[in-house]
């Protein structure tokens, strides 16, 4: 155990706990690597939890904020007018596709989520919210009461009616065709708000892609039939891009477009800044301008952030990198199924563009293995390779490389996390030695 890994323990909380059974201290980077502190070298298939949008280091992106650092200011607030706040809002409006669009700047997915909430919870009068089962959408008080991941959810005294729906839980009904499981949804929808909840609910927030819920989805076009329903009742629709935004998924720039819906509001954060923290609403005009009361975020669309998130989105256009992401992205998730045939402890691949995943289970017994995420988890760094876990029961490897990534890296990686399944499943069936321990083969 490292010195510095024995401090982390002793000033910060249980709760927070990094990845490895040796934590990993990156010091620098450059592209889509990363080196630690030993000047070892890992090809990042994670992108500091799918933030490093861009990759690291990347000029465009350091001279706009060297050239904003030079003025001398890093910061002022909302209560003064900030030209690269409102150049930044202008693209995203535009970006969104919301009519008379309007954007609020926050430093977090969390925060975001928190304003979108307010916005819907003042519009309708209402504290009922509808969320998806296994969602995740934040740590704070309020953002954790409509998050439906038990692993992820610190408290039950939630100042909100929440409901949870059915949508990304397709495995617990098998006997359910693709058709018959979206109408089943569609139909636990309208029971829910017929039966469970007063007349009045305020929104459905959901993430078109679920991230900490292991890169789960609702069927496309599950949501448009939802909102069909909500439209007719006056409920709001959320959607939390906070992962799946900026063309992530490679066949849309927002999640939300794969079900050819608008909603009246995106959440949006992470990837935006590369690494400066950044987050937001963009909302129709006339429910961001609702709420009666002043409002400010000290730090929110401060000039730093958003002058390097607007040389990010610059990047991001001026490259085309949402169709780069939809060509390579579709070759390693089709390498990855192909693995996957031979592999019984992989149960299922699954994902869109650069945003995929693998579920680990026990062949035996079918169950769900956290032991084998967390084994292979610990093989791919060994090898170079960094990766992302989470789902429901803690067995889903998550894959989201920089968008940056070429078609060399993307070979790279998929040899690498493959090799590293197969050296977990050849450890798996090895016979036990005289001592009980397992032959290595890797």
């Amino acid at each position: 155990m490292s010195d510095l890994f024995t401090r982390h323990q002793a000033v910060m909380p249980a709760w927070v706990s990094p990845y490895y059974e040796q934590p990993l201290e990156i010091l620098s980077g450059k592209g889509c690597r990363v080196f630690d502190a030993d000047g070892k070298s890992y090809l990042d298939f994670f992108g500091g939890i799918l933030t490093n949008m861009l990759g690291y280091d990347v000029q465009e992106v350091r001279e706009a904020v060297e050239r904003q650092l030079s003025t001398g200011i890093v910061h002022t607030s909302t209560l003064y007018l900030i030209r690269s706040q409102v150049e930044l809002a202008e693209k995203i409006t535009k970006l969104s596709g919301l009519p008379d669009a309007k954007v609020f700047f926050t430093n977090s997915g969390t925060e975001a989520n928190e304003t979108a909430l307010l916005l819907a919870t003042h519009a309708r009068g209402s504290d009922q919210v509808l969320a998806l089962r296994n969602s995740y959408h934040g740590r704070s008080y309020g953002a954790s009461a409509v998050t439906g991941n038990r692993r992820w959810k610190n408290s039950s005294l939630s100042p909100l009616n929440v409901h949870y729906l059915h949508g990304t839980d397709r495995e617990s009904f098998p006997w359910l065709t693709d058709e018959a499981y979206a109408r089943f949804c569609v139909e636990d929808l309208r029971d829910c708000l017929d039966t469970a909840l007063a007349s009045d609910v305020a929104c459905l927030i959901a993430e078109p892609i679920q991230g900490v819920g292991g890169f789960t989805a609702v069927p496309d076009g599950l949501f448009k039939d939802f909102k069909e329903v909500l439209d007719d009742r006056g409920i709001l629709l959320i959607s939390d891009e906070v992962q799946t935004g900026w063309g992530r998924t490679g066949e849309s720039f927002w999640g939300i477009q794969a079900h050819g819906v608008t909603p009246d509001a995106m959440t949006f954060a992470k990837g935006l800044g590369n690494g400066f923290a950044i987050g937001g609403v963009v909302a129709r005009g006339e429910l961001l301008d609702s709420l009666p009361a002043q409002g400010i975020s000290t730090f929110g669309g401060n000039p730093l952030s958003t002058t390097a998130a607007n040389a990010t989105l610059d990047y991001l256009l001026s490259h085309h990198l949402q169709a780069h992401v939809h060509r390579l992205g579709t070759k390693m998730i089709a390498a990855l199924r192909t693995a996957a045939e031979r592999l019984p402890m992989v149960s299922a691949v699954r994902g869109k563009g650069f945003m995929f995943a693998i579920d680990l289970i026990e062949p035996a017994t079918g169950k769900h293995s956290p032991t084998a995420a967390a084994t292979v988890l610990e093989e791919t760094r060994r090898r170079g390779l960094l990766v992302g876990k989470g789902g429901l029961h803690g067995s889903t490897l998550r894959m989201a490389p920089p968008l940056t990534l070429d078609d060399e890296e993307a070979d790279e990686g998929m040899t690498i996390l493959i090799d590293a399944l197969d050296a977990v499943e050849r450890e798996r069936l090895a016979p036990s030695d005289r001592t009980g321990s397992r032959r290595h083969s890797a």
